[in-house]
């Protein structure tokens, strides 16, 4: 447990304002609802730090709790309806009747994926074509693939069925490669 006198709110703006920012906005996508988000989130932690058993830094402890902001707000944008007509065309222009691919992928060039993802450019292209596929799709995506939540938890917490979160996991991931194979690798490409 931590001395309380250690703990200055006054300071978390400075302190971990940019990187919660940043956390945020690759998850949303929208720089005003990350700031939004940052905002609850310090507001949050102001209205609760007396709670702080200091467990954890500080740090982490605000990113607990901008987590649970950032599913709040994946949860009031959810349509239980999910909008599949333009999803039925992508996948009919990839795949044949049969399920193989009309034109095989381009092959991706050898490079090691840990020095991929720490490149700034990479984060920029991967924000780039999370914003250009649906606010529901990329929001199941950064939750199974960035948080690393489980099926379980994301059905719950969005309120759909496990086939639900496949189908639109693997459309996401069909439009994520698409779209980083135009911008990402074919660049990379020597």
């Amino acid at each position: 447990m931590t001395d309380r006198t250690d703990v200055d709110p006054s300071r978390w703006l400075d302190a971990y304002g940019d990187f919660l920012y940043r956390y945020a906005l690759v998850r949303v996508r929208d720089p005003r609802v990350a700031e939004d988000l940052v905002q609850e989130t310090l507001l949050a932690a102001l209205e609760g730090w007396h709670r702080f058993e200091g467990r954890s830094s500080e740090r982490t402890w605000l990113v607990g709790i901008l987590k649970h902001k950032i599913v709040d707000y994946f949860r009031r944008q959810a349509n239980p309806v999910e909008q599949a007509s333009g999803e039925a065309a992508i996948e009919r222009e990839v795949f044949n009747r049969w399920g193989r691919w009309k034109h095989p992928p381009m092959q991706w060039p050898a490079l090691d994926p840990l020095q991929v993802l720490e490149r700034e450019e990479f984060y920029t292209v991967l924000m780039q074509c999370l914003r250009a596929i649906p606010e529901r799709m990329a929001a199941v995506f950064v939750l199974r693939e960035l948080e690393g939540w489980s099926t379980e938890a994301i059905c719950k917490r969005l309120e759909i069925t496990p086939t639900n979160l496949w189908v639109i996991i693997h459309r996401a991931r069909l439009r994520l490669r698409k779209c980083l194979e135009q911008l990402w690798f074919q660049r990379e490409a020597p």
